[in-house]
């Protein structure tokens, strides 16, 4: 599975006292990806590092119960079970004809008495061929030339509910399906698949067949809606996980930032035909919850037109919108795409994954991490500690002066705030601390503590320059915020004097604030002040 590529023009947090890809630089906020844009050219995007956002996933035991739970699965599970044992079976490893019907009865799509329908056949044979493409059953010949099929040696764990035989098994399956749904879809309407199989031999590598060229066009098209589908239900909350067809479609066609043009809409229509058929395929194996497109909309003159579900003058209501297709992946199909994932090389990460050690590997992990939802790591660490130990231990990893170490103050005040008043003696024992202090004495102030000491002068400039550092860091440069910030900074009205005190500052980022304050401020004066104090402060070193 290939990973998606999305170019953001973030802006780097400027030249720091060590060279770090910040997290800021690479636009974690981008609902729908990202690429590290640091120092990055047009010619490097196919070098780009391809960024997953973390997602929740249940135990693996509740995993494998899903996944046991998936009809399709489960009726490959009972087949196996069935050929018990032994089963003939013709010479391709099939259900006999005679078998046919009782293992559409066995599944419960046939009426135990009267007449089977074929339909019921197909699908039970349909199970047996992904029992068989498992190896929940085996295939041989005995020694009398008889077609048999035995339970494989995975079908009792699997029975049982091993978490690890399931889900590998169930993966499996899985990736059967996404390439079957691929194939089928790349067929010609009016080609038999022999002819396909045809055009697939003709001789030449300097033509490929329109089989080919489907195959890869409808792979590349199922790739990137699997993945959009992933990244969105990373961030949805809890409930808002169902994504409609039409916006699922806009997104893989229309360009960010961009509204869909008419010409646009007829390629929404196109791409939500197109993958209609792959999803419902996907939704047999529990991947996916899929609704699809109504069929009834192809009858009308024109077919399925998506205007009010994707963008329109009027809107369509709910029910109606719902006719053009819904789609929500399962946490079965977020666990099957990130194994695709990982598979490929690509870092697709946990939440929590980075809360799993002490304070300093956690505020360490944060801040060096490209694709991390910090406050979900904070609160994952956070959660079950005790509040006074958990506070001295995130105040101690919090110290440094290395490029990292204004925002893991940052993070670690983040931490503390999910700790709560609680935390106050930790707190309160850092107040003369150079890095600290500062931080220390705004936290105690805004949970209302009593006797908050002011800090000295030193101190509370250090801080502002710390605490601006953090924000510079971590908001790569956004200059909208970064502007909304620098309005807070306690100028006075004496620029001069206020930045005077301030390029004198002895923090790793001063320069840096100064500069960021003279480029942003909308104040001519205060902005010129701050540049001829960021020349003075570069001066010193």
């Amino acid at each position: 599975m290939a990973g998606r590529r999305r170019k953001n023009a973030g802006a780097s947090a400027g030249e720091g006292p060590a060279e770090a890809v910040l997290p800021a630089d690479l636009e974690l906020q981008d609902l729908y990806g990202a690429f590290a844009a640091h120092g990055l050219d047009d010619e490097d995007l196919d070098d780009a590092a391809v960024l997953v956002p973390p997602v929740k996933l249940p135990a693996e035991r509740e995993l494998a119960e899903q996944a046991k739970a998936v009809p399709m699965f489960g009726y490959a599970l009972a087949l196996a079970r069935w050929a018990a044992p032994h089963r003939a079976v013709d010479e391709f490893g099939d259900l006999t004809v005679p078998d046919r019907a009782p293992a559409a009865r066995l599944l419960g799509l046939a009426p135990a008495e009267g007449e089977v329908p074929e339909e019921a056949e197909i699908e039970a044979m349909r199970a047996w061929s992904l029992a068989c493409d498992l190896d929940l059953v085996e295939l041989g010949t005995t020694a009398a030339g008889e077609h048999v099929a035995v339970p494989g040696p995975d079908l009792e764990p699997a029975e049982e509910g091993d978490p690890d035989t399931v889900l590998e098994l169930w993966l499996t399956a899985a990736g059967i399906v996404r390439e079957l749904a691929v194939e089928a879809d790349s067929l010609p309407e009016e080609e038999s698949a022999e002819a396909a199989e045809a055009a697939e031999a003709e001789e030449g590598e300097d033509e490929l067949s329109e089989v080919e060229e489907a195959r890869d066009a409808a792979d590349e098209l199922l790739d990137e809606a699997l993945q959009v589908l992933y990244e969105t239900t990373a961030f949805a909350e809890p409930g808002n996980e169902t994504v409609p067809l039409g916006v699922l479609a806009a997104l893989l066609v229309v360009p960010e930032g961009e509204e869909p043009s008419e010409e646009l809409l007829g390629d929404i229509t196109d791409v939500m035909v197109t993958l209609d058929p792959m999803l419902g395929d996907l939704a047999e194996l529990g991947l996916l919850d899929y609704r699809p497109i109504d069929p009834e909309l192809f009858d009308e003159e024109e077919g399925p037109e998506p205007e009010g579900a994707v963008v329109g003058e009027a809107p369509l209501d709910e029910e109606e919108s719902a006719r053009f297709g819904l789609v929500r992946l399962t946490p079965l199909g977020q666990y099957g795409i990130r194994q695709w994932l990982l598979e490929d090389g690509y870092d697709a990460p946990l939440v929590g994954e980075l809360a799993q050690g002490d304070a300093a590997e956690l505020l360490r992990g944060v801040c060096e991490s490209a694709n991390v939802l910090p406050d979900e790591e904070l609160r994952v660490w956070t959660a079950g500690r005790e509040p006074v130990a958990a506070a001295r231990e995130l105040l101690a990893a919090a110290r440094g002066s290395d490029a990292y170490a204004p925002l893991r103050r940052m993070l670690c005040v983040s931490a503390l705030n999910m700790l709560g008043a609680p935390a106050e003696p930790a707190v309160r024992e850092v107040l003369d601390d150079p890095e600290l202090g500062g931080g220390a004495r705004a936290w105690l102030t805004a949970v209302g503590a009593a006797d908050v000491p002011a800090p000295e002068r030193v101190m509370a400039l250090w801080t502002v320059v710390d605490t601006f550092a953090a924000q510079l860091l971590d908001s790569g440069g956004d200059a909208e915020l970064l502007r909304e910030l620098i309005t807070d900074l306690p100028v006075t009205g004496d620029p001069a004097s206020y930045f005077g005190e301030l390029w004198r500052v002895d923090h790793p980022y001063t320069a840096d604030v100064l500069e960021a304050i003279g480029e942003l401020h909308t104040d001519r004066t205060v902005a010129k002040e701050a540049r001829k104090a960021a020349f003075k402060a570069r001066s010193k070193k």
